[in-house]
């Protein structure tokens, strides 16, 4: 069953759109020169806002490690999405950090730094808050997503061989274009596609791709804020065609 994306996440009413309708991941931005950048101190409200059963994605350009590993630990994202020119040396590193720093946490204290020493104090602390404020946890395992613009067979088996969890197939980041899908219909690998993808044609993306999900930023907006009914629009196609 394809699984839906949607990014760049940057309001409250985002974060209260997507509870409603269930996706199964979110992107917050973290870029400066995207319009959907956001801070590391907006993106942890917007976290703690968020249906703790939708997966938070970070989505980076050549960003530093210590970025990365910083949010993850604040239990901001749980994926982190590489749209740089990020190398295999670089992601291999990444996840070992990642392995190494997040052993054994599964959680932010209530204060928001690392594992408590007294976990029952956590889940005291966790019962006293409201509903949708409560700190949140994370997957123990953290992944590592890389994003491919593919323009030929060079790029597909640099996909085919890449370190990453995930793979992403876009036409650039935030460009809102799509690109020629068939040269993925041999791709056997599990994968996100995104670029270009509206409600009028995810079906016919999965029926001809099947990929493991579809991501969705500008496709889902007008006047460049997301728009919860086109949000609604979006998901509703694609769970029609995983039921057809």
């Amino acid at each position: 069953m394809t699984k839906v994306k949607i990014c760049g996440l940057r309001r409250r009413e985002d974060i209260e759109a997507v509870n409603r309708l269930k996706p199964e991941y979110i992107g917050f931005v973290f870029y400066e020169k995207s319009r959907r950048n956001v801070t590391e101190e907006e993106a942890m409200a917007l976290r703690k806002a968020l249906d703790p059963d939708i997966i938070s994605v970070g989505v980076f350009v050549d960003a530093e490690p210590e970025l990365i590993l910083r949010l993850v630990k604040k239990g901001i994202i749980s994926v982190a999405q590489l749209h740089g020119h990020e190398t295999e040396e670089y992601i291999e590193k990444l996840k070992k950090k990642l392995e190494k720093d997040s052993g054994g946490y599964n959680g932010r204290s209530p204060e928001g730094g690392g594992i408590s020493s007294k976990p029952e104090d956590d889940i005291k602390a966790r019962e006293a808050e409201p509903e949708h404020e409560k700190d949140f946890e994370h997957e123990k395992e953290f992944k590592v997503m890389k994003a491919f613009l593919i323009r030929s067979e060079k790029d597909l088996q640099a996909a085919r061989e890449t370190k990453a969890d995930y793979i992403l197939f876009d036409n650039g980041l935030g460009s809102g274009e799509t690109f020629n899908w068939e040269i993925l219909k041999d791709f056997r690998k599990p994968y996100f596609l995104a670029g270009g993808l509206t409600d009028a044609n995810v079906t016919g993306a999965i029926q001809r791709l099947s990929p493991y999900a579809v991501d969705i930023s500008s496709g889902v907006e007008t006047d460049g804020y997301k728009d919860p009914d086109k949000i609604k629009s979006f998901i509703d196609a694609v769970r029609r065609k995983n039921y057809v």
